[in-house]
């Protein structure tokens, strides 16, 4: 026991240094830097003219801005993000703060923490600085103290089995049954949920429908329970689950900002929902005379004595006491909405919020686990009696800006180790998935067996489905010897590869030549380019449209990093692997599970190109290597060099 609370102790620490990387992080590049400095590192936008107000269905006001100059330049807003809109007139900083809705490439949505426009807007000169958001820090350092001075019996149980102490119990399944639109793997996960009485994992590989298989262990579970809490790391993950939960008929509660939240979901927020209330009119009177009694006991006049005093007071007490009772009915309504829901879901983060004080439930369900901080994953853990993860701990991990922290064990989550851990007990917790429908066998196959202990098959459906027929669905085109050489940005100090990246384009052209754009529009072959390397993503975006076929069709391509295509698809995947020296160093592509996540985003054809020479020295890669000269998948580099 005291090696558990050393060990959680320790993740305060660990916790504590990554706010202070995260925290320094913000200090150079907002809050010690320039205009322009901020500008450029991509957390200003500046200048912006405000495009539009609105207010939402639970009446917070929405506007939409747009950058005036270099609408290109890269940046690192994203949504769910605080912000700090603000107006910079004679040197004269005004703010409100914000949560950004929405970001393209030169508008952002943002919903102001403000009841109206202000009114040094209309001075002009407004942009969008980037804020740091300390509360998710103090939330999953107040959680991790909790769970080790906690008294509550389940919780210590808890504490014991998560931390692999004890072992996981399960008994007799309680149901039974198979669901028939579910795969035997996925029914197997479900009866592995029935049955647990403390912990079960629902471990889901690229494709294999880890999203339907949870969404029907909530369906089951809510039968048994009447209500359970629904959490994950990112507000995306939450709201697909939203959309998938209300899809099957669940009265789905969705905390959580608005502006963290989807359109598609906005009537599903509790916001929303305690404006359709019943009582939201007399609520709404509640406030308005409220204000309308402060108003008049503030308002300015001539001759003020001890009558006027006197009626100031009266008014006052009257607008507190009409205050009061709208809060009165306000927790009514809440309560009201929370009771008759089935499903409360927000971000695990957002489990911490006051409305959901006190609440307990039989099980959370966590999904994207493998992409949380343990702290996080403690907070809803906290108000519940049992936790069904589910994730893939062979994909992209939490991220982290301490080099030390992550090199210490922050990087591994909670997750990790309760399936490792349980494995040890000899109590395993997991149900992995073994039929994956997105990819052709080629594209799934090395990954099924270096990740996945061979255990991966393709359903029929996919399984030697290719983008047209002649086509190979994987190619790995090898680098070394060409003299592609990485180089390093001065400014980012990010990696690229320019001969490579232009080998990419030409190799593009070419397939969407030989198979005209029409094909590609008429059949709807979206095009995915992946690399690591923020410094390629800029080389591959600034030159893509020079190619004529790729530009025919730019409709249908993405280029981005791996960490932004994580949960994405795409007919076809690009991937620029970038490092090319003699020391053999490999950077970022070290964390194998980055290149799974990008291989695995494939649906018909999948075409990497890097240098062996380079990525061979890793076992990884070696094996990978070997694999494409297996299946006839390897080509070099000289196959393809032009002639100017």
């Amino acid at each position: 026991m005291n090696d558990l609370i050393a060990e959680l102790q320790k993740q305060i620490q660990l916790l504590r240094l990554e706010k202070e990387a995260d925290l320094e992080y913000y200090r150079q590049k907002v809050l010690l830097a320039s205009l322009e400095d901020r500008k450029k590192d991509g957390v200003c936008w500046y200048p912006v003219v405000l495009e539009s107000q609105r207010f939402s269905v639970g009446e917070k006001l929405i506007i939409r801005i747009r950058r005036t100059d270099e609408s290109t330049r890269s940046h690192v807003f994203q949504s769910g993000k605080i912000v700090s809109f603000f107006s910079n007139t004679f040197n004269n900083k005004q703010s409100v703060s914000g949560v950004v809705n929405d970001v393209r490439k030169s508008s952002m949505t943002i919903t102001l923490n403000a009841p109206e426009l202000p009114d040094w807007v209309r001075e002009g000169n407004l942009g969008v600085d980037l804020l740091f958001d300390e509360l998710a820090y103090r939330e999953m350092e107040k959680a991790l103290k909790k769970v080790v001075d906690t008294k509550d019996t389940r919780q210590v149980e808890l504490r014991s089995i998560l931390l692999g102490q004890q072992p996981a119990t399960f008994v007799k399944d309680s149901l039974g049954g198979n669901v028939e639109e579910l795969n035997a793997s996925q029914n197997q996960a479900l009866q592995k949920i029935r049955q647990a009485q403390d912990v079960a994992v629902i471990h889901g590989p690229p494709g294999t429908g880890k999203t339907t298989t949870l969404v029907q262990a909530i369906v089951q579970t809510v039968q048994l329970e009447q209500r359970v809490l629904v959490c994950a790391p990112s507000n995306a993950a939450v709201d697909l689950l939203t959309e998938k939960l209300s899809e099957q008929e669940l009265q789905v509660v969705r905390l959580g900002h608005p502006a963290r939240v989807t359109e598609s979901n906005l009537n599903r927020t509790i916001d929303a929902q305690i404006a359709n209330h019943g009582y939201y009119k007399d609520l709404k009177s509640l406030r308005r005379r409220s204000e309308e009694m402060r108003s008049i006991a503030f308002k300015y006049k001539r001759n003020y004595g001890a009558s006027e005093r006197q009626q100031r007071k009266r008014l006052i007490q009257e607008a507190n006491q009409l205050k009061h009772e709208a809060e009165q009915l306000e927790f009514y309504i809440v309560t009201d909405i929370l009771s008759k829901a089935q499903v409360i879901a927000c971000t695990l983060v957002g489990a911490s919020g006051s409305l959901l004080k006190g609440f307990r439930c039989e099980t959370v369900f966590i999904d994207e686990a493998a992409q949380a901080l343990e702290a996080a994953s403690w907070i809803p853990i906290l108000k519940a009696e049992r936790v069904v993860f589910a994730g893939d701990h062979y994909q992209l991990p939490p991220t982290i800006k301490s080099y030390e922290a992550a090199k210490q064990g922050l990087s591994i989550t909670l997750f990790e180790k309760c399936i490792e851990r349980q494995q040890q007990l000899g109590s395993p917790v997991d149900s992995l998935l073994q039929t994956q429908y997105r990819m052709h066998q080629h594209i799934m196959q090395f990954s099924s067996q270096y990740f996945y202990d061979n255990q991966l098959k393709a359903d029929d459906s996919v399984r030697i489905a290719t983008l047209a027929e002649g086509q190979s669905p994987l190619t790995f085109i090898d680098t070394a010897g060409s003299g592609f050489t990485e180089k390093t940005d001065p400014e980012t100090l990010s990696t690229f590869n320019e001969d490579e990246g232009m080998l990419l384009l030409r190799h593009l052209n070419e397939l969407v030549e030989s198979l005209t754009p029409s094909y590609f529009l008429d059949n709807k072959l979206n095009i995915g380019i992946i690399t690591p390397y923020k410094a390629q993503v800029k080389l591959l975006t600034e030159n893509y449209l020079e190619f004529p076929y790729i530009a025919e069709v730019q409709s249908l391509v993405t280029i981005d990093t791996v960490d932004a295509f994580q949960g994405r698809e795409r007919e076809v995947i690009y991937i620029s692997l970038v490092r090319s020296n003699s020391k053999g160093e490999i950077g970022f592509l070290s964390d194998i599970r980055r290149t799974n996540v990008a291989m695995t985003r494939a649906k018909k054809k999948l075409v990497m190109l890097g240098d062996s020479a380079t990525l061979g020295n890793h076992l990884f890669y070696s094996k990978l290597l070997d694999y494409v000269q297996e299946i006839g998948a390897y080509r070099s580099v000289f196959e393809f060099i032009y002639q100017s």
